[in-house]
């Protein structure tokens, strides 16, 4: 009986952290595909690219593991930046079909110069010393790094809803996505508005892969390989609810966790059953509206 609970309290400590991790790199396309109406597959690839950077800034620039996910986030929001300013103000223009079209040939490119750069095989972030190790509570034993991770990923939950909320910004974010042409006519700079929306949602990402290559090991086609996964968080959580899609991140996250110790030889598949039932029973998903 014990044995079965310290297990339980460990799964579920791991898939708390996995869904944490899943609602870090899916929140900003939460934010551009349900918020900002903008379809970008691409987004997966900035999560990559925080991986790499931050991966790049500690064996290239000798920079110690938090100094480089400070380093990450920042390029990761840059390329963000850059991209939204030039390639994206084509894709907002384009319709429902094309914007497909163009980030997910977008996420084909950005794959195809990461295994030119970093070459094809898997690679993880290296833990620092600090938090290596476990701690033991009884019977139950603790990954350091997942609770850090954990942490990491709470706050910034906590943050993204005191930043559209309780700030000027938001107030901004949300008039310029209710009403763009008042929010104009008010003074409100609806593109440098959406631009450092963009921005900050390509960084959570950035922050997210960078966090999650324990889990999810960086790798050139990571951008495709977990689309998927971000895909199902967003729609499963309702579009453009960012409390949707921490539900469904941590949701989705025990039950994958849950299904592949109890089911291995059938538990890849529990979340895509899980993902079903939940859009069966609500179409619009968990926090969605019609």
């Amino acid at each position: 009986m014990m044995h079965s609970l310290v297990t339980f309290a460990g799964l579920s400590i791991d898939g708390i952290t996995y869904g944490m991790m899943l609602f870090l790199i899916s929140v900003g396309l939460t934010v551009t595909l349900g918020v900002m109406r903008v379809v970008n597959l691409a987004h997966s690839a900035f999560a990559m690219i925080g991986g790499y950077f931050t991966l790049w800034a500690m064996q290239h620039l000798n920079v110690n593991f938090y100094a480089a996910l400070v380093l990450g986030i920042a390029g990761t929001m840059l390329v963000g930046a850059l991209l939204e300013r030039t390639l994206y103000r084509w894709v907002y223009e384009a319709n429902g079909l094309g914007q497909l079209l163009m980030t997910i040939g977008l996420a084909f490119i950005i794959s195809a110069l990461f295994k030119n750069l970093a070459g094809p095989q898997l690679q993880a972030i290296p833990v620092p010393e600090s938090l290596q190790g476990n701690w033991t509570f009884g019977a139950l034993s603790v990954s350091i790094y997942r609770m850090f991770a954990l942490a990491c990923s709470a706050v910034v939950a906590i943050g993204i809803w005191l930043g559209l909320e309780r700030t000027n910004f938001g107030a901004k974010l949300r008039a310029a996505v209710d009403n763009p042409r008042m929010a104009r006519c008010v003074g409100i700079n609806v593109p440098v508005v959406f631009s450092i929306t963009f921005a900050i949602g390509c960084g959570l990402s950035g922050l997210g892969g960078a966090l999650s290559s324990q889990i999810l090991p960086l790798e050139p086609y990571y951008a495709l390989k977990y689309l998927v996964l971000v895909l199902i968080v967003v729609a499963a959580g309702g579009l453009g609810s960012l409390r949707g899609s921490l539900y469904a991140a941590l949701l989705l996250a025990l039950i994958d966790t849950f299904g592949r110790y109890y089911l291995p030889v059938a538990g890849a598949f529990v979340i895509y059953l899980a993902v079903l039932a939940i859009l069966l029973i609500r179409p619009h998903g968990l926090v969605g509206r019609a």
